[in-house]
């Protein structure tokens, strides 16, 4: 059901010559939601971002926002803001005088855009580092500062262009939370390119996967991720095996394949994950499986590389895959 302040797609399709880089894609964002666009290199998702933002071109179909076509408005003038992967900070300018550099553009007095900025400084726990340079800045910071300067336009979408990737994993981890924070403070909607299955589990509240310049599933993660729709995004978001069973393709979640009686293979790899072991073995007709089995259930029978053992799982929990 649309509302007053969704972001919807219609049949959006970029072309370079004769390449297809998004390919009639069709989709409506629900309003303050955060969605996490998902997909390996080269699908199209930055390219979605991009024209969305206005700093790519439309090749055919329609950008609607609040009932809105925007596809033909440059950037300032859509009410969405990109905030991009390398930050682009003016290394000239204050972490203050970076965020409100909008609104100077604009002609905003100094004392009206240094006091917006100082309370997007604040959202941002960055009131203290205001007068620094951004070389001055750690990673972390810089990318609180690449938030706030996207923020001041007040935009009713927040385009985000793999924002994480530049972090190191702790700050990535710390970083997720404050995202999150932000966008339901906000009450504005957040689309976020990653091509990280754990960052958009961890973040979204719609999981939109993409491959081959299409959407093969969106939905909310639990469900991409507990009911994928067709081999590949079982195979992507990973936490799955796909197996032949009866002449269908079936997924089964890695951490239901149990060992004992069922399937004959033989073990190819262990590794060690912590509260569990992952062992991967290979079927008589060359399929692979991965188990994941609970630390202690496996350290009390160790399996080795070699070893001939029986995968069994419950049908339960076969899940049947598109053709």
């Amino acid at each position: 059901m649309r509302t007053p302040n969704d972001l919807e797609l219609a049949k959006l399709t970029k072309r370079y010559g004769d390449t297809v880089a998004v390919n009639g894609i069709s989709h409506l964002f629900a309003p303050a939601s955060y969605v996490c666009l998902l997909g390996p290199s080269g699908c199209g998702k930055s390219t979605t971002l991009r024209m969305i933002a206005g700093h790519e071109s439309v090749s055919d179909g329609n950008i609607v926002l609040e009932g809105k076509e925007i596809s033909h408005l440059p950037p300032a003038q859509r009410g969405t803001a990109m905030m991009f992967q390398s930050y682009a900070l003016f290394p000239h300018l204050s972490v203050r005088d970076n965020v409100a550099f909008s609104l100077k553009m604009k002609g905003v007095d100094k004392a009206t855009r240094h006091a917006k900025a100082n309370a997007l400084l604040e959202l941002v726990a960055m009131t203290h580092l205001a007068d620094r340079m951004p070389a001055q800045l750690s990673g972390g910071q810089q990318q609180r500062v690449a938030l706030a300067r996207a923020l001041i336009t007040e935009p009713r979408v927040l385009l985000l262009d793999e924002p994480l990737s530049a972090l190191d994993p702790f700050l990535r981890i710390r970083m997720r939370a404050e995202l999150k924070r932000l966008q339901r403070e906000l009450e504005i909607t957040f689309i976020h390119v990653t091509h990280g299955q754990d960052e958009a589990l961890a973040l979204a509240d719609e999981v939109v996967v993409m491959n081959n310049a299409v959407i093969e599933q969106a939905g909310p993660p639990r469900e991409v991720w507990g009911k994928p729709r067709t081999e590949f995004v079982a195979r992507f978001m990973g936490g799955h095996n796909v197996v032949t069973v009866d002449g269908g393709r079936y997924a089964i979640r890695s951490d239901m394949i149990r060992l004992g009686e069922g399937l004959p293979a033989t073990a190819t790899g262990v590794e060690y994950q912590g509260d569990r072991v992952a062992v991967t073995a290979r079927t008589a007709t060359d399929e692979e499986i991965v188990a994941l089995l609970p630390e202690d259930a496996f350290f009390t029978q160790p399996i080795h590389p070699g070893d001939a053992v029986q995968l069994g799982w419950d049908a339960r929990w076969q899940h049947p895959l598109e053709a």
